[in-house]
């Protein structure tokens, strides 16, 4: 059925590529995410044009008829780009593509429209609109990615074995379709890339986790690792992820499966945060259960710990999954060794004292914590849910009321080190930091408010303890 996209065609790019294609005797089309987010209603912000000869060449000429637009060209990989009108434009010449069993990098060569829709790695991305006078606004659709879009599938135009042996990415590019546009996978799609699984290892881990940090924002991003898991490729490159899986009984007292609690928490923050970080700190939260394990038959399954060794194994995980080793990592890290303090709060009589240290060492990261803390909740009891979450708004309020009263979200001691040396005529040296820990902890304790006065007088008193000359000066000054 022939379906003509003219009405689509609204960026004025268009128009000047058809113009300019007319005028050199060129063969023009748009293609790939664009077509298929056209006829998905979905905005885009790249159009890639294919051209039957050179990109560069078409690039250079549109360019030049827009008034001289800066072209960037990559000579390496035939392709040219520029920005116009809101929108990254980038231009390629049609080309087939053949690969060596050990690199995803292929060998490349000229060819028509067709050779270029069978080296797209889906169907509903090797569709393409035609830019010719005679033929503008025609969908070129070889492979049935209209049909696809309908059905919901994601599907390869060739043989799956020899898209994802070609190029390993793909496997993970097609789950993360599937997840992010709620998809589902063809069969033998499915099938092959349980079979390719192991040539992922090709794959730098910088690419596996742009894939994958793609999957984290989808949605539901349970949809996508739950493909990973099946097909075997998140076993290949996450197997920390792996070892949450399953349920143990002994004495006849078992264990949740801490691999569906985990993807079920992520999904529900997802409902309240786009943010990926804190989706990370979702995704671990209980990385650590696998390892601090433990069956006493008078307790029965334990995980003691597992917020702290998770959070030492925040910084391992990012190493290897080559994540940033930066502020992100600590959020995640910060969020994973907390993450169990606002449940206990839930649970026991609010007092002033844990509610400061709670806001002290969480500091502006307190409101995702409890948003965290709150998806943590995924009992099969609703009348246990509900309770938690209305002791959670008990949380919430009184951390509010406290927060108004007491300044401490990120506070600081009201002394200095610098004082205390001064004061004390002390060298710098571990009593400094004690004397200032005492005050931190009698203002967290509520022993004294967050001011200088008191605090000052509260520092003398401690000087006894951690000075030992100072009570003996204080009373020589005294006879």
């Amino acid at each position: 059925m022939r379906v003509n996209m003219q009405q689509y065609l609204t960026h004025p790019i268009f128009n000047t590529l058809s113009e300019v294609a007319q005028e050199n005797n060129m063969e023009v089309y748009v293609i790939g995410g664009f077509v298929r987010d056209l006829l998905l209603q979905r905005p885009s912000k790249d159009i890639d044009i294919v051209v039957l000869g050179s990109g560069i060449r078409l690039a250079e000429i549109v360019a030049k008829r827009l008034g001289g637009l800066t072209v960037s060209v990559f000579p390496n990989f035939g392709t040219a780009m520029f920005k116009y009108n809101g929108m990254d434009i980038e231009f390629v010449g049609a080309r087939k593509e053949s690969y060596r069993t050990d690199s995803r990098k292929p060998s490349v060569e000229e060819g028509t429209i067709d050779d270029d829709q069978k080296r797209r790695d889906f169907t509903i991305n090797a569709m393409a609109i035609s830019l010719n006078t005679s033929t503008y606004g025609m969908l070129v659709d070889a492979f049935g990615g209209k049909q696809h879009l309908d059905e919901r599938l994601i599907k390869t135009p060739l043989n799956p074995d020899i898209t994802f042996s070609d190029d390993p990415l793909r496997m993970m590019r097609a789950i993360r379709f599937a997840s992010q546009l709620n998809f589902s996978l063809e069969a033998k799609t499915l099938e092959a890339i349980g079979r390719n699984k192991e040539r992922l290892k090709i794959i730098s881990m910088e690419r596996i986790m742009d894939e994958f940090n793609k999957i984290m924002l989808s949605p539901e991003p349970s949809r996508g690792i739950f493909l990973l898991d099946e097909t075997g490729l998140l076993d290949i490159f996450f197997p920390e992820l792996t070892a949450l899986k399953g349920i143990e009984r002994r004495n006849g007292i078992a264990h949740k499966d801490n691999f569906l609690h985990t993807l079920t928490v992520l999904d529900t923050l997802s409902l309240y945060s786009q943010d990926l970080w804190l989706r990370w700190a979702a995704l671990l939260h209980d990385i650590a259960k696998p390892v601090t394990k433990k069956f006493i038959p008078e307790q029965g399954w334990t995980f003691h710990g597992h917020n702290f060794i998770g959070a030492k194994m925040v910084v391992r995980i990012f190493s290897r999954l080559k994540l940033p080793q930066n502020e992100k990592m600590r959020l995640v890290q910060k969020m994973v060794d907390l993450h169990m303090r606002p449940i206990v709060l839930s649970e026991e009589v609010v007092t002033d004292s844990a509610i400061r240290r709670l806001l002290f060492d969480a500091g502006d990261d307190i409101d995702d914590l409890m948003t965290l803390a709150e998806a943590d909740i995924t009992s099969k009891n609703e009348e246990k849910v509900k309770r938690f979450l209305q002791n959670f708004k008990l949380v919430r309020k009184k951390l509010k009321e406290v927060e108004e009263k007491d300044s401490i979200r990120n506070f600081q001691p009201p002394i200095t080190g610098e004082e205390i040396i001064e004061t004390f005529h002390l060298t710098p040296s571990r009593v400094v930091g004690d004397i200032k820990n005492a005050i931190k902890e009698a203002i967290l304790d509520g022993v004294i408010s967050n001011k200088y006065e008191e605090a000052r007088k509260y520092m003398f008193e401690v000087a006894e303890k951690y000075i030992p000359t100072y009570k003996k000066q204080s009373e020589s000054n005294l006879l």
